[in-house]
């Protein structure tokens, strides 16, 4: 016997389900992720883009330099963060025993713990606790990493592979609408006549954050994972644990590099988009602010309507990387259109192109990413180190639009074609993905 593993048969624990065990879609999970997204990432989202800036203006006595400063600082420690943690967090998940499962309980804990830092960001008010916002920022892109490591693994354990591309259409509708729809409720707390309406918002978004936990455990109702075989934390378990996989790792890596290219043109075009109006196309504040708000409900639209119903597809045609690599081209397309037309139309154009590639990748990327995991038995911290396609692309973005910015003479315009053939990388890296095989 494996000296790793206790003596005591484990016969009856499994840590993924096979086709031929789940004929039917198991639906309520795919409720349960998608509710259990939605409610941590529309608090998340509503704090990092709109309630930080709004309360950081009020502590230096408006916007300016100093505030987007320390949310630059604030973005990279998050990130950096984010980036050990989720790793660090999926791992303790996979060797979670408890009666409840090994994802319930990180995230019971995760909505709690995310939660009560919430509450302590809103009671901040002057410069002098600025280091303890930092630290209690960096909190939360700890404790947040307890759900949603744990809450994606669970497609992982929960669902069979021919199900996959549905349930994460089901979770990518709660994705998208959380993404989008946390600024717009962190935005009805902005008061010019009253500022003190900003930690309002602070604890009402921590009441859904505390939800999320509840509210997924319940219907996802997770086995128990006491039959878990134990493993001992020696040389070799430690390395199964924690550290970057090496076997059977090339699809692995190819989805990991392909999504992060991806991800960083677009958050690249969002964060230059106000810059594309106002140097590239020349239009005022305001009418860029309206440009830029008609471009978001577009994406918004697209990407919800797409996010629904390409999950299914994929499962239908049995395959996950056309769909992600369609939507990369998407991306491309919609990044170069205003580059090539010089109109402020054309960034809604680009909301719609790209808000259906979003869509598209939101629901078939997760499926794609369960499906060239290396283990099961790890799939929460290679899920996590999956993540890193996001965290990296958040960091690596703005660092690449500066170089880029300065290389082709202080303009914003000609960064866009770079921004598409970044995408176009991605998309090559996704098709060289080997579906049906171990490689």
């Amino acid at each position: 016997m494996d000296a790793n593993h206790s003596e005591t048969p484990q016969s009856n624990w499994h840590a993924t389900v096979a086709d031929e065990q789940q004929p039917k879609t198991p639906i309520l999970v795919g409720i349960a992720v998608a509710l259990g997204a939605l409610l941590w990432l529309a608090p998340f989202m509503g704090l990092n883009s709109i309630l930080n800036p709004a309360k950081l203006a009020n502590i230096f006595g408006g916007p300016g330099a100093k505030v987007n400063n320390f949310l630059a600082l604030l973005g990279t420690l998050g990130a950096v963060t984010s980036t050990i943690t989720t790793i660090i967090i999926g791992a303790l998940s996979d060797r979670t025993r408890s009666r409840f499962g090994r994802r319930t309980p990180w995230i019971l804990w995760g909505s709690i713990l995310t939660a009560a830092v919430m509450v302590g960001l809103g009671l901040i008010k002057d410069q002098s606790q600025l280091p303890l916002f930092i630290i209690l920022w960096c909190g939360i892109q700890t404790f947040i990493n307890m759900i949603v490591a744990p809450l994606i693994a669970v497609i992982a354990d929960q669902v069979a592979p021919q199900h996959r591309g549905t349930i994460s259409s089901i979770y990518a509708i709660g994705y998208v609408i959380g993404q989008y729809g946390g600024p717009v409720i962190g935005g009805r707390f902005l008061s010019t006549s009253n500022p003190g309406l900003v930690n309002t918002g602070y604890f009402i978004l921590a009441i859904m954050m505390l939800l999320s936990g509840p509210v997924a455990a319940i219907l996802m109702r997770e086995k128990s994972s006491l039959d878990m075989p134990k493993e001992k934390l020696d040389m070799s378990g430690f390395v199964k644990a924690f550290i970057f996989p090496i076997h059977k790792v090339r699809n692995f890596y190819l989805a990991l590099f392909g999504k992060m290219m991806i991800n960083i043109a677009v958050t690249a075009f969002g964060t230059y988009q106000i810059f594309f109006l106002t140097t590239g196309m020349g239009l005022g504040s305001t009418a860029a602010g309206k440009y830029v708000s008609l471009m978001g409900t577009a994406t918004m639209v697209t990407a919800i309507i797409f996010s629904s119903t390409s999950g299914m597809i994929s499962d239908k045609l049995h395959t996950r990387k056309w769909p992600v690599a369609f939507a990369a081209l998407l991306t491309a397309i919609g990044t170069m259109l205003p580059f090539i037309l010089r109109t402020p139309s054309a960034m809604i154009w680009y909301g719609i192109i790209a808000g259906t590639g979003s869509g598209i990748f939101f629901a078939v990327d997760q499926a794609l990413n369960l499906e060239v995991l290396p283990d099961p038995e790890t799939a929460a911290k290679d899920l996590g180190i999956l993540n890193f396609a996001n965290t990296g692309a958040q960091i690596l973005a703005p660092v690449l639009g500066a170089v880029l910015f300065s290389m082709v003479g202080k303009q914003y315009m000609p960064i866009l074609p770079f921004l598409a053939i970044i995408a176009l990388v991605g998309a090559v890296l996704v098709l060289m993905i080997n579906e049906h095989k171990t490689v």
